[in-house]
């Protein structure tokens, strides 16, 4: 008889703040009570990382993994050293440090988070506060990006249809740019200085930490624009997204 354990894993951070947000988000999925759930980190939190989350379910005896991979776009090289590690691909596309994980179970492995409803609508609940005259206005999504070949590709397929869904979902002019290659000075400056928009910035980020609260200011200094630094989490449409994931890997299990 088969038995499924969910697994989450996401980045992780040195701050507890970081990782209580996972763990918040998690603990509100609509599953049964019979199906064990365990929230692992790819580095830095300590007793909670991968080998120890698939160690834990499979004390349970669980027979399939359902792994969401919690990260922000199928670009970042994390998501494919991950599931290389997890035997879901026979090589990494990117070479890795990370070693093949100890497992038995099944693994049924899920999506990063890319764009989609879900998504566009928690980044303009997220924005929406700092609207005054949409008309006047852009959008400006900004994630972490990549520097390399392939991977840098995927996220910016990834970002550029979220932009045009949170254009559709808030009905502002919605663009993007990337923290690698650099781009965010750039787009800000033709959008508020060139087009005269007033700039609204919107951080592609699980939580917050120093890419919210330093980097992207950083980058974004002389010019003129608004940031409340607001990242994804907390949001309910999270856990939305997540107990979607589940259902298609629960009956892609079932095949």
């Amino acid at each position: 008889m088969r038995s499924p354990g969910i697994l989450v894993i996401s980045h992780g951070s040195r701050e507890p703040y970081w990782v209580e947000q996972v763990d918040q988000a998690v603990a509100k999925l609509h599953i049964p009570k019979d199906i064990p759930v365990e929230v692992s980190f790819l580095e830095t939190v300590k007793g909670r990382l991968i080998q120890d989350g698939i160690d834990h379910l499979e004390a349970l005896d669980v027979t399939d993994l359902l792994v969401i991979p919690l990260f922000m776009s199928s670009g970042s090289t994390h998501v494919d050293e991950i599931s290389y590690a997890l035997g879901v691909k026979d090589a990494p596309d990117k070479e890795t440090d990370l070693k093949p994980f100890r497992r038995k179970a099944r693994v049924h492995f899920g999506s990063p988070l890319d764009d989609g409803e879900d998504v566009a609508r928690m980044v303009w609940d997220k924005v929406r506060p700092l609207s005054v005259a949409p008309a006047k206005e852009v959008i400006l999504l900004i994630g972490h990006g990549s520097v390399h070949n392939g991977f840098l590709q995927r996220w910016e397929q990834g970002i550029s249809s979220l932009a045009r869904t949170v254009q559709v979902v808030s009905g502002i002019r919605t663009d993007y740019a990337l923290l690698n290659p650099e781009s965010v000075y750039d787009k800000a400056a033709y959008w508020c200085q060139e087009r005269g928009h007033d700039v609204m910035v919107a951080p592609l980020f699980l939580s917050s930490g120093y890419f919210t609260s330093r980097v992207i200011p950083k980058r974004l200094e002389g010019l003129e624009y608004r940031y409340s630094g607001e990242p994804l989490l907390p949001h309910p449409l999270l856990t939305t997204w997540m107990d979607r994931q589940i259902c298609e890997l629960m009956q892609g299990m079932q095949k």
